[in-house]
């Protein structure tokens, strides 16, 4: 179901939507190209009311899935952006992590710090009892199945990644596969995203998405684990059902197309997740008006697995 209202003739994007809940009021930050944008509500399924930018820097461009988190009464983002220059071993990806901190969920967020070299995206920031944690995804151009992958790495502090990435979820499937024959012929680029990750009932999960947002395949799937480890950096996720199997938590249905990116909120005792979709707008599947935006529907999670459900007019 819709969550955020859309204005078609001043489109900014909901893509990547990410939720966090401050103070009793609920928050969503979204991708934007010249900068992260915020919307608030104080009721987590309607109400929502569009803030503005919150977070841009210079001339710098394509602002990518910001995370946000509550540290001790400051707030702190994490996002990529292009930075300048051209990086040929990374196949000229130049997207890079930065983190900005403010004194209020809105903003303005400020004194940004580049802290991860390009490719660096698709942050989630995460604390438990072990420490500070901070998925993203990153590139490999070794392997079969050459791409983008999600790692996790301890942060000495809101600044300061460890420097020793572990890596959590890997492409496995053709599914997975973002482009065909990118960069010569036969090898194909994946891409495994958007990491979220959460706990319940002694069960960790990292949530992602899979290939390309405009292919009919995109999807949202999972890798999850029991264990009482609470160092993230240490826990080994298989993919849910099993490493060769496409098994969506999200996928396309008759009513949306490109479900993909999430975060997740559990308010009164269930999940939610906050995700980006399109409509479909003809008989031909075709997206008259192609734009990503948020929307929502209940996850149940339950032993190592977790079910959507997705309506078109209700929750």
């Amino acid at each position: 179901m819709h969550l955020l209202k859309i204005d078609e003739d001043n489109y900014i994007g909901q893509a990547d939507p990410y939720i966090i809940k401050s103070g009793g009021r609920f928050y969503i930050y979204t991708t934007g190209h010249d900068g992260v944008y915020a919307y608030q509500s104080d009721n987590l399924f309607d109400g929502w009311e569009y803030y503005g930018k919150v977070f841009s820097l210079g001339d710098l461009r394509e602002y990518w899935a910001p995370s946000v988190i509550e540290l001790d009464g400051k707030f702190y983002m994490y996002n990529s952006m292009e930075t300048k220059g051209y990086t040929p071993d990374l196949g000229g990806h130049r997207g890079a992590m930065f983190v900005s901190v403010a004194d209020s969920p809105l903003g303005p967020f400020e004194n940004a710090k580049q802290i991860l070299p390009p490719f660096s995206i698709d942050s989630h920031i995460v604390k438990n009892e072990a420490g500070l944690f901070l998925f993203y995804s990153t590139n490999t151009f070794e392997g079969d199945r050459i791409g983008t992958y999600i790692v996790v790495d301890r942060m000495l502090d809101p600044f300061t990644p460890e420097g020793k990435p572990v890596k959590v979820v890997e492409p496995t499937l053709d599914e997975d596969i973002y482009r065909r024959d990118r960069y010569k012929e036969g090898q194909h680029w994946h891409t495994i995203e958007g990491a979220f990750y959460f706990e319940e009932d002694g069960w960790h999960y990292v949530m992602y998405s899979g290939n390309c947002y405009e292919q009919p395949t995109y999807y949202i799937g999972y890798a999850c684990v029991k264990s009482d480890e609470k160092d993230l950096t240490k826990i080994k996720f298989n993919k849910y059902p099993d490493e060769n199997t496409y098994h969506p938590v999200l996928a396309a249905n008759d009513f949306e197309e490109g479900t993909g990116h999430h975060s997740m909120i559990k308010e009164n005792g269930q999940w939610y997740a906050i995700y980006h979709a399109r409509d479909y707008h003809n008989e031909n599947g075709a997206s008259a008006f192609d734009a990503r935006n948020a929307r929502i529907c209940k996850l149940n999670v339950k032993d190592g697995v977790i079910i959507a459900e997705r309506y078109k007019d209700h929750i």
